[in-house]
């Protein structure tokens, strides 16, 4: 009787158990597929191309054929594997986040060897970058690998990452903290210090301070081809950067920023070419500025990258986050970006879309994804096999934006590999639409597969010299971690020849030879014995000695160009413990510059102040001269007057005299006659003295003088000129453009005009 009432219970408990290991089982195939979804990689965008930038997908070269590179466009998007490389007088301005960016120097290479949410890991195998940090959430990795170590950026600010032409790596910090790691060991670098790195020994390390004027022209650079519509010029003086070095961080000046999570790159263009509105039901949606027959995925072009498959590059300026990110809404006959939540953690798409395959038509139609349509997550294999992370294929029987008028972008299947406009769209019967069946993975579809098979055939190529090439596959590179290797690469690391540094070799002190008093120690010698010269050519000079005078220019374009190359070899890195310097010794560090530069000021006023006293004597004699001239004219002109009124005086007396004595002639009979007038005798003119006119004041002999440039301390540092860029919010400041000289003449005024 007993054992009958326990059965139940049993029964219970199995039920029980069964159902809690479902649940176990169901939330660890979740964790599964989460860590799946967390551990694919990434995209950053190509913000900016000027000149010849080629990409190439070096992980798609697996049969050691030549690597094929494609010309980047801006918009295009970019991950593990992907390598960026500048030609010459070419540049690239890349973002990994809505607030971390890039900007690639001519004959630069950047490949991508990790990118996530959590890490963010680079390699720089030739050339040289700039590294604009705005945000590392604690624990983030934001790290360069180079032939010679890796840096680790452990704090917002700017960086300057290069290898020189003698495969030296140098490392500047022009704001925030880096840690260098090497097979040598580890240290750190704070703001305006430099390290580079000749080899891994210590006695290679070498460290002295970053000069203030290199990295005024180095700021100067970077912000006017990062932000040409706003920047200024206030960086070009390096102490106006460390006081305010966030006046441009795009965080605190763009509203989308609000909106959107600041991981998402391209965020800023959003203002500029859109508005935001509050949409009922979807919060604050994004609208462009559009004609009313705009459509989302119609202005761009269709592209296979792997492993994402097909992949959607807009034409449009602002096309990156709204067509990876969110969804779109058809709403009051108009369309809204619907972004994200601001506290969620988006996850890039290749494109947002379900496919639509018109087999019969021989064309090929694509409709974007509305908010509530699923999408599933997937990566493709080398084979191109799809690999989902969630869920299995969906099917999609129908999508909400489907019905929507014109919403369909339909094109004839030999024009898929083109770039999409209006032009090359074709219009489709509603009937037509309601009788297929979308899907949202393309290579399902025979028809779309061959199209994509031929996407990257149809883009433009550029043209990287072999030699470049072999040399980026063959460079090692340093990590201080081993990349994360995504799923459908597991020997990421090996493929990209990346080389992790061991825990030991990591962990111990960086070993540095520091020359930092040793440059300040020694620079003064050659300084005044340079100083002594030019003040001695600057004495002969004031004497007039023409020759010396052009010696002493000469001395100064050399001590300008010694400058300049001093400032790009400058070094200097601290131990782990020391604190970044502080602003008197910054103050410190050029002062035998500025005493050498005062010494040939105050040389060249001391030559300016004796010719003005020179020229000041003679201009006084002349004066003295001139007077004493123009007093004895007057003199002369008044004493010729006074001669003349006396000799018209007395002429006039004589002949009233003369008429008075001759008696009148007899009259035959009385008439009243007129009285005769006196007649004045006026003398001819010639006999008039004329006034001596006032002599001509000698012409003062000017001498030639060439252009007088101060000594290169005294020089503001000149920015380079940038191109031309389609503006993103309002006009470029007008700036005053110094004048070149007139072709012909030779600064300063001297030698001959031509005509």
């Amino acid at each position: 009787m007993n054992k009958l009432k326990v059965w139940p219970h049993l029964t219970v408990i199995a039920l029980l158990g069964a159902l809690l290991g479902g649940v176990a089982v169901a939330l660890w195939n979740k964790h599964e597929t989460t860590a799946q979804a967390q551990a694919l990689p990434s995209a950053a965008r190509i913000e900016r191309v000027d000149g010849a930038v080629g990409l190439a997908r070096s992980l798609d070269n697996n049969n050691g054929a030549a690597t094929q590179w494609i010309a980047a466009t801006p918009n295009v998007p970019i991950t593990v594997g992907d390598r960026i490389y500048a030609r010459d007088n070419s540049r690239a301005s890349l973002a990994f986040t809505g607030r971390n960016f890039a900007r690639l120097n001519p004959r630069s290479s950047l490949d991508v060897l990790s990118l996530s949410n959590r890490r963010t890991q680079l390699a720089l195998r030739d050339g040289s970058a700039v590294f604009d940090v705005g945000a590392l959430a604690p624990g983030e990795l934001f790290e360069v690998g180079t032939p010679l170590c890796a840096v680790d950026l452990n704090q917002p600010g700017l960086y300057e990452v290069g290898i020189n032409d003698n495969g030296n790596t140098v490392v500047s910090v022009l704001s925030g903290l880096a840690q260098v790691v090497g097979l040598g060991g580890s240290g750190q670098i704070g703001k305006g210090e430099v390290l580079t790195l000749v080899r891994q020994t210590a006695a290679d390390v070498v460290l002295s301070r970053l000069a203030p004027n290199y990295a005024g022209n180095l700021l100067n650079d970077y912000y006017s081809y990062q932000y040409p519509n706003l920047y200024d010029g206030r960086y070009s003086n390096y102490d106006a950067y460390l006081n305010d070095p966030y006046y441009y961080d795009p965080y605190n000046r763009y509203v989308s920023y609000q909106y959107v999570p600041d991981i998402i790159p391209g965020v800023e263009d959003l203002d500029y070419y859109g508005d935001w509105q509050d949409v009922s039901g979807y919060g604050y949606c994004w609208h462009p500025r559009v004609d009313t027959a705009w459509v989302p995925y119609q202005q761009g072009y269709w592209t296979t990258d792997e492993p994402y498959g097909l992949t959607w590059v807009s034409t449009e300026p602002w096309g990156y986050a709204p067509y990876h990110y969110g969804r779109w809404a058809y709403l009051s006959n108009q369309w809204f970006w619907v972004p994200d939540s601001i506290n969620t953690q988006p996850a890039y798409a290749p494109a947002l879309v379900a496919f639509v395959p018109l087999t019969q038509a021989n064309e090929i139609g694509w409709v974007p994804l509305a908010p509530g349509d699923p999408y599933a997550p997937r990566y493709y294999s080398a084979d191109w096999q799809p690999h989902y992370l969630t869920q299995t294929q969906i099917v999609q029987q129908q999508v909400v934006n489907l019905s929507v008028p014109g919403a369909v972008t339909v094109v004839p299947t030999q024009d898929f590999n083109r770039v999409i406009d209006r032009r090359v769209v074709t219009r489709v019967e509603p009937q037509t639409l309601a009788n297929v069946r979308p899907v949202l993975d393309p290579l399902a579809v025979d028809q779309l597969r061959q199209a994509a098979m031929q996407t990257v055939a149809a883009r433009r190529r550029i043209d990287v010299p072999p030699e470049i090439a072999r040399r980026l596959d063959n460079t090692r590179v340093i990590t201080s971690t081993a990349p994360v290797a995504p799923p459908f690469r597991r020997d990421l690391a090996q493929a990209l020849r990346v080389e992790a540094v061991p825990d030991k070799q990591r962990a111990q002190k960086l070993q540095f030879r520091d020359e930092r008093q040793a440059t300040v120690a020694q620079q003064p010698v050659v300084d005044q014995a340079r100083a002594q010269q030019m003040a001695a050519l600057a004495a002969q000079a004031a004497r007039g000695d023409h020759s010396a005078r052009h010696q002493l220019e000469q001395l100064q374009r050399q001590q300008q160009q010694a400058e300049r190359n001093a400032a790009r070899q400058q070094v200097l890195v601290q131990p782990n413990n020391a604190a970044p310097p502080a602003a008197n010794e910054r103050a410190q560090q050029p002062a035998a510059q500025r005493a050498q530069g005062e010494q040939v000021g105050q040389t060249l006023r001391a030559q300016r102040q004796a010719e003005r006293q020179q020229m000041s004597a003679a201009q006084q004699q002349q004066r003295a001269a001139m007077q004493q001239q123009i007093e004895a004219h007057r003199e002369a002109n008044r004493a010729a007057a006074i001669q003349a009124r006396q000799a018209a005086v007395q002429r006039a007396q004589q002949e009233r005299r003369h008429v008075q004595q001759t008696p009148a002639p007899p009259a035959a009979r009385p008439q009243a006659q007129p009285q005769p007038r006196p007649q004045v005798v006026r003398p001819p003119v010639s006999a008039q003295p004329r006034p001596v006119p006032p002599p001509a004041p000698p012409q003062r002999a000017q001498p030639q003088r060439e252009e007088r440039r101060p000594p290169a301390q005294m020089r503001p540092p000149q920015a380079q000129p940038q191109p031309q860029v389609e503006r993103r919010q309002g006009p470029p400041p007008q700036a005053a453009k110094p004048q070149p000289p007139p072709s012909g003449r030779p600064p300063g005024g001297g030698g001959k005009k031509h005509p």
